[in-house]
């Protein structure tokens, strides 16, 4: 699905915890962490102290989106991997998981950590060196791990395949990764000190003028279908197939004489102290919401460890206002948090209940733009999201219980205090 507007919300800050129908469902969810390459920790769904990852399956069949977090990525402490990625086609599903669970551990064993020096031209030289020797792995592995593809006799590959946006973060050096239309952004703080969104990544579409050009070289078609006249796809010369809304991606081996290829863009960015988190997402939540959007949701979540589910949660719902008579499509979220955000504190029994819940997002108030024209050229359309009452049905029942249990135990407390005499 092609993005050509997004909509504008007023969060409404309420409480939603785990309900059975909202389970992650991503892939080896008995093995949440495990130990890679050199003793790096693979995380494949949950948090950590830094991270926050969920992925949601949409209405359109098995999830084809799958995640994971590599931290002490390459055996380096604090370095971290983390990567999002989006199957299509009939087996999109296991190539999605087969370059999730390949990708890093080829791309750890192919990177060979440079010793840093100190000091003036030799410190510049160093940074031009990591971010060039980065950019040359992850090529290398992006190209090696597809041709590799094709000998999997356990993977269809020929219709099918994934799009892939990865980072490497080490100290403030940020290398990003990007092979479709998955995208990365940033969240930073401007020279007032407001929030803004940074588009790490391009996402990579048919859409695009040098993109479009390489394919039509090869012979390849583009345009798109009169249902949806503003999404182009790319169509193999003389068959009305496949019609991919990318232009790069692991697999689609249809294709790759046309025009489709498997080499990644690749950048680079020095960390400062006012950027905060990284956003990575894959298209489910891009076609529903903007940058801003975004980076507002995941800055106004309490606790940092839900940050990627609550992101889910307004993108399922956008979906719902937004595009009611369509499949919702899966969705899957990584957030890497560069600072620790300070727990809430709480002072009364409201803020008692946030604090049993776990499951918080503080109220934000949107401007209404009337539709007006965003910086990414998006038209913002007035809405607001309508939470789905079955879902929260289960969730209005837990809260119920927990203020009866927690007033239950304040009168308690209350009777025992004024009896006076000393409990032992």
């Amino acid at each position: 699905m092609g993005a050509c507007c997004s909509t504008q919300f007023k969060y409404k800050g309420r409480r939603h915890e785990k309900h059975k129908s909202e389970e992650a469902e991503g892939h080896h969810e008995n093995d949440v962490t495990s130990i890679g390459h050199n003793g790096a920790i693979i995380r494949l769904q949950g948090s950590s102290s830094f991270t926050s990852m969920y992925t949601r399956k949409g209405k359109k069949g098995i999830n084809q989106d799958a995640m994971t977090v590599w931290e002490n990525f390459t055996g380096e402490k604090n370095v971290f991997f983390c990567g999002v990625f989006d199957g299509h086609g009939p087996s999109g599903h296991k190539v999605a998981r087969h370059v999730c669970d390949v990708l890093p551990l080829k791309l750890s064993k192919m990177h060979q950590p440079q010793p840093q020096h100190r000091g003036g031209a030799k410190k510049d030289s160093n940074k031009d060196n990591f971010h060039k020797q980065w950019e040359a792995d992850f090529i290398k592995a992006f190209e090696e791990l597809d041709e590799d593809l094709i000998m999997e006799d356990s993977l269809d590959s020929y219709c099918s395949g994934a799009t892939a946006v990865t980072l490497v973060k080490k100290d403030h050096h940020l290398i990003i990764s990007n092979l479709g239309d998955s995208r990365a952004i940033l969240g930073t703080r401007d020279n007032r000190n407001q929030l803004i969104p940074v588009q790490l990544t391009v996402d990579l579409k048919p859409s695009v003028q040098s993109e479009a050009e390489r394919i039509k070289k090869h012979s390849g078609r583009v345009f798109a279908m009169e249902v949806e006249p503003n999404v182009p796809r790319i169509w193999m010369p003389d068959q009305d197939c496949p019609g991919l809304a990318m232009s790069r991606a692991f697999g689609d081996f249809c294709l790759k004489d046309n025009g489709l290829i498997s080499t990644p863009q690749v950048f680079y960015r020095t960390l400062t102290p006012k950027d905060e988190f990284v956003v990575m997402a894959t298209d489910g939540v891009w076609d529903v919401l903007s940058n801003n959007e975004v980076i507002q949701i995941v800055s106004s979540v309490k606790r940092q460890s839900i940050a990627a589910k609550v992101l889910v949660y307004y993108a399922v719902q956008a979906w719902r206002t937004k595009y009611p008579d369509s499949k919702v499509d899966d969705c899957a979220v990584i957030c890497l948090f560069f600072k620790k955000r300070p727990p809430p504190t709480t002072t009364s029994t409201s803020g008692a209940l946030s604090d049993v819940s776990m499951q918080t997002a503080s109220l934000v108030d949107v401007p209404d733009p009337k539709g007006k024209k965003t910086g990414e050229d998006e038209t913002v359309i007035n809405s607001e999201i309508v939470v789905d009452p079955k879902m929260l049905e289960e969730v209005s029942r837990a809260n119920a219980y927990k203020r009866s249990r927690l007033g239950n135990l304040s009168r308690h407390k209350k009777s025992g205090d004024s009896g006076g005499g000393t409990r032992c």
